[in-house]
């Protein structure tokens, strides 16, 4: 996990974890808002809680989430995973396609998404866009 420099919000990250773990989600978004307002300029505390948004059936704040999380760290490869995520379940394979290249090109040891920009490239590649 990456780390804060705040021992009080790196907690409450540890603390939110446990509680996504535990499938306590309300707490588990209290704690992440209670994060984001000490460190929102930490780009592991939005992706964090994009994920739980997305869990929690909230697309379109996972997706804001996921963009704050860019816009801090334009490398954050588990963000682009997401956003591949998101666009994929919304049917726009073009732009999930875009997203997944993105996260490989940053962590190219990531074969399962390897798998996954092959087929969708063969995919989008047959499309009239």
């Amino acid at each position: 996990m990456a780390r804060s420099g705040s021992d009080t919000a790196d907690l409450l990250l540890n603390r939110a974890s446990e509680a996504f773990e535990s499938k306590d989600y309300p707490l588990a978004v209290e704690l992440l808002d209670r994060v984001l307002a000490l460190k929102p300029d930490w780009a592991e505390a939005w992706y964090r809680r994009a994920t739980l948004f997305y869990q929690l059936d909230d697309p379109v704040g996972a997706m804001a989430d996921l963009h704050q999380a860019l816009k801090l760290e334009p490398r954050h490869f588990g963000a682009w995973t997401g956003l591949g995520h998101i666009f994929m379940a919304s049917d726009d394979k073009p732009r999930a396609l875009e997203a997944y290249r993105r996260a490989l090109k940053i962590n190219p040891q990531l074969p399962p998404l390897q798998t996954i920009v092959t087929r969708l490239d063969h995919e989008v590649g047959g499309q009239d866009l």
